[in-house]
């Protein structure tokens, strides 16, 4: 079995577990993560809690869990949130983005809100393995 790389498992897509904090309890909830152009996203409501909880603390944390044949993973990076305004990647990524217009009208819908992921410290742990492996940085150019 041929073991995908951390960029083949964020590429596209993908059903992630996002972490913020409220006050001094943590919140989680299940998210779709968006890779576009090698950057991280997430697409959310404007009034959904997590959008506040960004903006008071933008330390998140993110785990994407993986099935394998032979048995399970993740990968899991603790990252850096920020509310983005700039109307041109906004609209490339709601473009990219495939549920998109399930949720909202357009890039400039105020009830769109769009969160860009910058991981910090980033582990993979592998099917078989005790113990994650830290991974230096992220590279989708491969």
């Amino acid at each position: 079995m041929d073991i995908p790389t951390v960029e083949e498992l964020l590429r596209g897509e993908n059903s992630i577990f996002l972490a913020t904090a409220e006050a001094d309890q943590p919140r989680v909830r299940p998210v779709t993560l968006v890779e576009n152009a090698g950057n991280l996203y997430v697409l959310t409501g404007t009034a959904d809690a997590k959008v506040s909880q960004i903006k008071t603390n933008n330390k998140v944390e993110v785990v994407r869990l993986i099935r394998f044949e032979d048995g399970g993973g993740y990968v899991r990076f603790s990252a850096i949130a920020k509310v983005i305004d700039d109307a041109k990647i906004r609209s490339l990524v709601a473009k990219a983005t495939s549920f998109f217009s399930n949720y909202f009208k357009s890039a400039d819908d105020p009830k769109f809100t769009l969160v860009h992921l910058i991981p910090k410290k980033i582990e993979y742990m592998k099917p078989g393995q005790m113990y994650p492996d830290p991974v230096e940085k992220l590279d989708f150019t491969k």
